[in-house]
């Protein structure tokens, strides 16, 4: 009988522990500084977006991990302190990102578009970069935020 009920109350205590591990943007500016980074598209228009700094290993780890919704103006921003191959996944992230790799300068090296949420499918940048930059995905298509355009960090 123990077995039954335990097997019964698994999924349970599993979906109990998920919602545990869902962070709004108010968790998120508790565990993380803020700055706004500005992009020159194409030299046409300049867009600014609110970004949470993930500088630490453990902030680099978490990153928009269990986030569930974020803002259209928001995103987060990885500060490596090398230039290198530097990569990203979607384990446990929940909403599909476009992912910004951007060299030393500013300029935008590459972008990989409409990532899958959830997936453990290793996300490279195509050269040695020094910062990501995380956004929702469709931001950099609409916006027309293409490999060129600069970030500024103020």
């Amino acid at each position: 009988m123990r077995c039954v009920l335990l097997v019964l109350l698994l999924p349970a205590l599993a979906a109990s522990n998920a919602l545990a591990q869902e962070y709004s943007v108010a968790d998120l500016a508790a565990a993380f500084d803020r700055s706004v980074v500005v992009i020159a598209a194409n030299q046409h228009a300049c867009y600014s977006f609110e970004v949470f700094i993930a500088v630490s290993e453990t902030q680099k780890l978490r990153g928009l991990m269990h986030v569930r919704e974020l803002p259209q103006d928001y995103g987060m921003l990885f500060i490596y302190g090398d230039t290198a191959m530097h990569s990203m996944w979607m384990k446990n992230t929940y909403i599909p990102l476009d992912i910004l790799f951007i060299r030393d300068d500013g300029t935008v090296a590459s972008i990989a578009r409409h990532t899958e949420p959830l997936s453990l499918r290793s996300i490279r940048s195509t050269e040695p970069v020094k910062y990501v930059l995380e956004l929702n995905a469709g931001v950099t298509e609409r916006l027309a935020i293409d490999a060129g355009s600069v970030m500024v960090v103020q």
